[in-house]
């Protein structure tokens, strides 16, 4: 009799701490969802935590948790929250807003930052189907869904088109260097081509120098010089034609028949 007191005793205790424990966790989370209300994020954190150190239901800590990290987009911490809540052995409706609310945290990442898009967009999209397979009838999710499979695509056509225009710009950049190459090869034999052209220049002036060295050289007549030539001309032509007068003056010369 003593011994079934004792065990009625024993659960009547283990009830009440469990009451007491329970209200003592629905207080903090009762006033942090006070504090986020009020949008004081800091206090909130704060009240979730302490929610969660008396034990009860903590997937409601860390779930509100999860959107205090949301707000202040701290969304690594967000989804750690959200993924969290979804793993525990909760009710279905539970796990569907966990998921829901882990692909907005990973959406919102996606969309703030294109450095960590290509991975979280994809796992935004598989938190949503999470969440609908769940909870078909969830509307919001099947919205968001469609939202980021459209974001997807547009990520994927971006990504495409920059690959396109990195091939264009190698094929560019190596037509640009062969045509670089070409022009270089272009101007050395130009070069070449002139250096070998003043070396015949200069090959055929040496070889008019040798020829005119070797040639006479004619002496410049001066003026007065082709004056004084051209009057000995004269002087030359009129004694010439004196000496024609005086032979013709003088006449034949006769010769004699007569027999000696």
């Amino acid at each position: 009799m003593l011994n079934i007191k004792y065990i009625l005793l024993s659960a009547i205790m283990l009830f009440l701490s469990g009451s007491l424990l329970a209200q003592r966790e629905n207080k903090f989370i009762r006033r942090g969802n006070s504090d986020f209300d009020e949008k004081n994020y800091t206090e909130a954190e704060k009240d979730y935590l302490r929610s969660l150190s008396k034990g009860g239901k903590v997937y409601k800590g860390l779930f509100n948790l999860g959107d205090v990290y949301y707000e202040l987009k701290d969304y690594r911490q967000a989804g750690m929250m959200f993924d969290s809540v979804a793993r525990l052995q909760v009710d279905g409706g539970t796990r569907s807003s966990a998921f829901y609310n882990l692909g907005n945290t990973l959406l919102s990442a996606s969309i703030e930052s294109d450095t960590v898009a290509a991975e979280a967009l994809p796992l935004s999209i598989e938190s949503y189907k999470e969440a609908l397979r769940m909870n078909p009838t969830a509307t919001a999710a099947k919205y968001n869904l469609a939202y980021a499979q459209l974001l997807l695509n547009d990520q994927q056509q971006q990504q495409q088109q920059n690959q396109d225009q990195n091939q264009n710009q190698d094929q560019q950049d190596k037509q640009d260097q062969q045509d670089q190459q070409q022009d270089q090869q272009q101007d050395q034999q130009d070069k070449q081509d002139q250096q070998q052209d003043q070396k015949q220049d200069q090959q055929q002036d040496q070889q008019q120098q040798q020829q005119q060295q070797q040639q006479p050289q004619s002496r410049q007549i001066s003026k007065e010089d082709a004056e004084r030539m051209l009057e000995a001309m004269k002087n030359d032509e009129k004694k010439t034609l004196e000496k024609v007068k005086i032979g013709k003056a003088r006449g034949k010369v006769v010769k004699s028949e007569k027999d000696w």
